[in-house]
This record gives structure tokens, C-alpha cells and sequence, in this order.
């Protein structure tokens, strides 16, 4: 709870509270922004991708860590803007406007909210969506923080790509770091003081905190003809099922294409006793992107191969995705309603 003289949302009011975020909100200008009951934006070549999602605190980010380590309104906005600019991105679009809603309690500090706006535009910046506009939102109280960030984007080609379009035969590819984001978490869950991360370790909370999707992959990928492609938001596994049962294929990753990812995690998985290769398989959060191409010469710069796609099995959905040509065990990834 905040001290008595720190500045609430509750003591600013609603008007009060969009006059310090609003000038936080930079980005390229919409056609019409804030202050109307709804936002104009250019939708160029006459249609676009849209999508929506929703950080919950105590489900999708904790205030107040076992770590000790305190998550700042900054993390939360620059989160918020990178998992939607790269499911924007795995459609193979570029970011073109986004609106936000926040759920706040009343108690909530108002700086807190001014560097969620801080870090929702940093990530557009940074990570370079600085021509996507952001038309505004909507605020609204309630019991615990949430904030809700939709966006559009317009295609880098004449069509989307889909998680339905891989082939048997086709190469199996990711862009982006594999399990970096897991093994933050483990950090943050951990007991252990985060006064007494090393270095290494401080990179892969970073990781987990503020994601960095590839931006430029997703239209250079459509573009060199991927055939399917999808966020990888909820591990390598989970998100490879859902691209197999959405293709009708079978994917056969393969360990020894992850060296690098594993080499990275492995002094944090040693000393907290897990295996790296479940936050390789089965960690989300990262946002690379899962694709698949036609072949290993398709691929454009930043993707490498991890696997292949086979056949469709026979029907029982138990060999849909394989790792080393056997069924995983564990490391199954995130879902949003899982125990």
C-alpha cells in the first residue's frame, strides 16, 4: 500500500490521471487521437490485422516478487507493447496503431501509471514500431491492475501467414531466443535475493521483464515465402502443437540445433536445479517467431532451423509434435488456465 503522500489515482481522478499519461503515449500520429469517443486511423491497402491482449497482476505479472525484485509500471507497459507488436508480427504485418485500456485500483501511485506509459512507448521506440500511432484507450478502476493493449497492422504482402499453412517436407525454423524469458521467471520466483544475481542472470530477468520481438522477421519472412508462422509466446512445444494441429502435420524438433539456447541458461538452470532444456522446450514469453519454409535456403537472415515437419499421424493426436523423433515427457508450456 502507498503512504499517505504519494499522489493515487484515487486522489487525481480520472481527468487528472489522462493529462499525465496521454503526453507519455508517443508515437507516429493517427489521423484522429485521444479525445474522441474513438480514435481515426489509415488503413492502408484497404484491410488489416487486429489483436488484443490482457496482463493481469497476480496472473501475468507480480508487483512484489520471492526474489525481493519489485516489477515497476515501466516493465508492465513495455511487456504490454512487445507480446501484441509480435503477434502483429507473426502474421507477417507491421504495427500500425494501438489503443489501451487500464484497470486500476484506487490506491494504485500515479508514477506507477505515468512509467507504464513511459514503457509501453519505449518499446514502440526501441523496438522499432515508432510509426505505429496510439489513438488512446480507455481507464476504468477495479480491484487489481490489468492493462489491455490492441493493435492493428498492415500486411508486408498481399496475404497473412497463417499457423495452417506448413507442409510435410518443410524446414522448421525459429527466430529469437529460446527459453531466455522462462529462466527469468525461475530467477524471479527463486528465493534467492535478487541482490545476489550475477550478471548472467540479471540479462535473463531482462528477458523475462522486457521481451524483445524481432520486428523486421515477421514481413521479411513473409516475404521470403514462409508458409506457416506464429508467436512463440507459450514455449516451443505448445506452440509447435497448435501450428501442427492447425497444419494437419506432425513436427520433429530436434535438441541438437539448441546448443547456444542452452549454453546461455545453463549456469541460472544449475544452481536452481533444473533442467535447461525444459525452459528451451517449455518456456513462453520470449516472442520469436515459429515458421516454416519450404527449405533451408528459404530462410531469411536471423532464422535457423530446429526441426522439420512430417506427416499427419494416424488420427490418435499423440505424435503430433516429437522432440529427437520420441514424444516429450515434460516441459508442455504455459497455459493461461492450467493449474
Amino acid at each position: 500500500m502507498p503512504e499517505n503522500n504519494v499522489l493515487t489515482v484515487g486522489k487525481l481522478g480520472e481527468s487528472g490521471l489522462l493529462s499525465r499519461i496521454l503526453p507519455r503515449l508517443r508515437g507516429a500520429k493517427p489521423l484522429l487521437g485521444p479525445g474522441d469517443d474513438a480514435a481515426l486511423i489509415a488503413a492502408p491497402g484497404g484491410k488489416f490485422v487486429f489483436t488484443v491482449d490482457t496482463l493481469v497482476e497476480n496472473q501475468d505479472f507480480r508487483l512484489y516478487w520471492p526474489s525481493g525484485f519489485e516489477t515497476s509500471g515501466f516493465d508492465v507497459g513495455w511487456k504490454s507493447a512487445a507480446q501484441n507488436l509480435s503477434d502483429v508480427n507473426a502474421m507477417g504485418a507491421i504495427a500500425t496503431s494501438a489503443v489501451i485500456s487500464l484497470t486500476l485500483p484506487h490506491q494504485t501511485p500515479v508514477s506507477w501509471v505515468e512509467d507504464l506509459a513511459e514503457g509501453f512507448s519505449a518499446a514502440m521506440r526501441e523496438l522499432g514500431a515508432s510509426y505505429c500511432a496510439i489513438g488512446g484507450g480507455d481507464l476504468g478502476q477495479g480491484s487489481e491492475l490489468s492493462i489491455t493493449a490492441a493493435l492493428t497492422g498492415s500486411l508486408a504482402t498481399d496475404r497473412p501467414i497463417l499457423r495452417s499453412g506448413a507442409k510435410p517436407g518443410d524446414v522448421v525454423a525459429v527466430c529469437g531466443v529460446l527459453g531466455m524469458a522462462a529462466a527469468g521467471l525461475a530467477l524471479l520466483d527463486s528465493p534467492v535475493s535478487h541482490l545476489e544475481w550475477s550478471e548472467a542472470d540479471r540479462v535473463l530477468v531482462f528477458g523475462q521483464r522486457c521481451p524483445s520481438p524481432p520486428l523486421d522477421s515477421g514481413p521479411e519472412a513473409a516475404r521470403a515465402g514462409a508458409t506457416a508462422m506464429m508467436d512463440l509466446s507459450d514455449g516451443l512445444l505448445k506452440d509447435g502443437l497448435r501450428m501442427a494441429v492447425a497444419s494437419g502435420v506432425g513436427i520433429n524438433f530436434q535438441t541438437n540445433t539448441l546448443a547456444d539456447d542452452l549454453q546461455k541458461l545453463l549456469s541460472a538452470a544449475q544452481r536452481l536445479g533444473i533442467d535447461p532444456l525444459d525452459w528451451v522446450l517449455g518456456g513462453g514469453e520470449d516472442h520469436g517467431l515459429l515458421a516454416t519454409f519450404s527449405s533451408a535456403e528459404a530462410l531469411p537472415d536471423g532464422f535457423r532451423a530446429v526441426g522439420t515437419v512430417l506427416e499427419a499421424d494416424d488420427g490418435s493426436g499423440d505424435r503430433k509434435v516429437l522432440v529427437d523423433g520420441e514424444a516429450p515427457v515434460s516441459a508442455q508450456g504455459f497455459d493461461h488456465f492450467g493449474g
